[in-house]
């Protein structure tokens, strides 16, 4: 265990908030800690059935943290019910992975944050690391008992922004961060390259953005880079932590990963998703868009 420890903790050096982010051999060394409930939320709805972290539970981003109706997430009684279903209580600690490098867990992550949830992990590498490892995958679908999870309501002004706060933004020449890739940004495509192209009415970004594709934030094995490089990959392009930042994407998934690693790897104090992102400013009338 020592060993485990040691290793995560060079892992992590010099993070802002290195306890958010754990290992894979913290997490196979707590498959057992009834403390500790393992969440898998992945792009692909499939995967889990196909083998996923043993004791793991599934939490869909589409089906389970939205609205049926409204484009937002669940109300608070709807995401007590959720998380109370999962015998998950006030006081467990959630880790969170999946494929796509992370995308969808920091998603995850974010909703439950919005929530006021305390403990709340990232497994570094995410579901890839894992299986690249030889780790072990099951198929079993864990039944736990219920609690009584008592949420907050959903705290948004910290960590969400709307687009009226983006326009705010604009007019005032603060930091945006477009984390979509260099077509995207370009407006030459509407959505990633080798996904369809829909979603919005045009094409581009939003004026004054930064372009910090969210991927290069990350190793080729799904890890985070060390502080050093993230430091460099944001001030490079002038993100600094004394600014008031609003990262985005197409929906707000990618855009979480990167208000992961600001707020969390690099303690920028002011950091929020805009979730609506390019699905909603890309549609809107009147708002202005640069190519």
């Amino acid at each position: 265990m020592a060993e485990h420890q040691s290793a995560a903790q060079s892992a992590t050096s010099g993070y802002a908030h290195p306890e958010v982010l754990v290992e894979t051999d913290w997490v196979a060394a707590h498959l057992n800690d009834p403390q500790v409930r393992i969440v898998e939320s992945d792009e692909d709805v499939l995967l889990y059935e196909i083998g996923h972290i043993p004791g793991a539970i599934k939490i869909d981003w589409h089906t389970d943290l939205q609205h049926p109706l409204r484009r937002d997430y669940l109300d608070r009684a709807s995401f007590e019910k959720l998380v109370s279903n999962q015998g998950i209580s006030n006081e467990t600690t959630i880790v969170f992975y999946g494929d796509k490098n992370n995308w969808w867990a920091t998603y995850a992550l974010w909703v439950f944050k919005l929530f006021g949830h305390k403990d709340l992990r990232i497994m570094n590498g995410g579901r890839k690391k894992w299986i690249d490892e030889n780790r072990p995958m099951d198929k079993e679908i864990p039944f736990y008992s219920g609690t009584k999870y008592s949420a907050n309501e959903r705290d948004e002004a910290k960590i969400r922004a709307f687009r009226d706060d983006v326009m705010g933004h604009i007019k005032d020449h603060k930091a945006l961060v477009d984390v979509r890739s260099p077509q995207e940004y370009s407006g030459e495509k509407l959505h990633m390259p080798e996904y369809p192209q829909e979603g919005a009415m045009r094409g581009g970004h939003i004026p004054g953005a930064k372009n910090i594709p969210w991927a290069r934030a990350v190793r080729e094995d799904g890890t985070f880079k060390s502080v050093d490089d993230l430091r460099l990959l944001y001030g490079n392009e002038g993100i600094s932590p004394d600014q008031n930042v609003i990262a985005y994407c197409r929906i707000g998934e990618r855009s979480s990963h990167t208000w992961f690693v600001l707020t969390y790897l690099l303690g920028y104090p002011k950091v929020r998703n805009y979730d609506g992102s390019w699905t909603e400013w890309g549609n809107l009338v009147n708002a202005p868009i640069e190519k």
